[in-house]
């Protein structure tokens, strides 16, 4: 059962379509990754789910509830952290997150020992008790994850989550992030341009071009759908180049191998789609060692370029 649900959900703003029939389903226990550049779209789409926005078209539905007739249901169950997240500079940490959860009105008896908790989540347990005036942006955006989890929501929306941290504390959030599905069961909507971030913690991906999803799923899926009849295969093999090259092209399906400029022992290699089952066993067989095989466009990178590059003339004829 779907926790954030759109159908045919449209935004316009006089000529310029920002959000274009969106139609979404964002389960349980799954971190979903909203993708695109600025302008794409994405916080527009946010701002719609938060009730913060009303739709010109279609409909949306977050934890039971519309957005646009029960904005105050849908903020009990959704915690939000924004791309630019603000606090009371002259309170501390600790005094923030006590802020969120009396106006949420958790229990008293409860508060601190959830705020403790998840200020040991997100880093920041050794600095709780200075006041945020004091805080870096990556540390702001730590304490904004553990804002938006105070209550317990059912329905976490981030939006750019990562922005200004630094890769130590990156890492820390993202295993936040995961541990927010896998532990919490919580639906997350993460939206970013972030791709190898995205990578790492999202099940599900949708990519947004000038306010229109042109592709949605799993990495592999949408991998497959971009692949053809015919797949690159990149593969690292030690041995001299002129034995390497003709055992490369006897593998049946080869079409064609290619040697990589800035690395010699990487060759790319195209052929049917068969062959990637084939391709190292074949090789094994003929006496060469492989160290490294990748199907080339797996990386969302790849993905998101090709999808962007297919529907480049959407963005480019969209009104201004």
């Amino acid at each position: 059962m779907s926790v954030i649900r759109t159908r045919a959900l449209t935004k316009t703003y006089g000529s310029l379509v920002a959000v274009d029939h969106l139609n979404l389903d964002v389960r349980p226990g799954e971190v979903f990754g909203l993708l695109g550049p600025n302008g794409a779209g994405k916080t527009t789409t946010i701002l719609m789910l938060l009730g913060l926005s009303e739709p010109t078209e279609g409909h949306a539905e977050v934890a039971g509830f519309d957005p646009t007739r029960d904005p105050l249901e849908v903020k009990r169950r959704v915690g939000y952290l924004p791309d630019q997240v603000g606090f009371y500079g002259n309170l501390t940490g600790r005094q923030n997150l006590r802020y969120t959860a009396r106006l949420n009105r958790l229990n008293e008896r409860e508060i601190e020992g959830r705020i403790g908790g998840l200020l040991d989540q997100v880093g920041l347990a050794d600095v709780a008790d200075r006041t945020v005036d004091t805080y870096s942006r990556g540390m702001l955006q730590r304490l904004g994850l553990a804002d938006a989890l105070v209550k317990d929501p059912s329905v976490v929306i981030l939006d750019e989550p990562t922005t200004a941290i630094d890769p130590a504390g990156v890492v820390e959030v993202l295993a936040s992030i995961r541990s927010i599905a896998r532990d919490r069961g919580a639906a997350v909507l993460l939206s970013s341009h972030l791709l190898h971030q995205v990578q790492q913690v999202c099940d599900r991906v949708a990519i947004f071009v000038a306010g229109k999803v042109v592709a949605q799923g799993t990495m592999r899926r949408l991998a497959e759908q971009m692949a053809g009849d015919t797949l690159q295969i990149e593969v690292g093999l030690e041995g001299p180049a002129d034995a390497l090259e003709p055992a490369l092209r006897a593998v049946p399906g080869v079409h064609e191998a290619v040697r990589d400029e800035h690395d010699p022992r990487v060759w790319r290699v195209t052929g049917s789609r068969a062959l990637q089952q084939r391709l190292a066993g074949e090789l094994v067989s003929r006496g060469v060692a492989v160290w490294h095989l990748r199907r080339v466009g797996d990386d969302l990178d790849e993905i998101y370029m090709r999808y962007f590059a297919n529907n480049k003339e959407v963005g480019d004829g969209r009104a201004a």
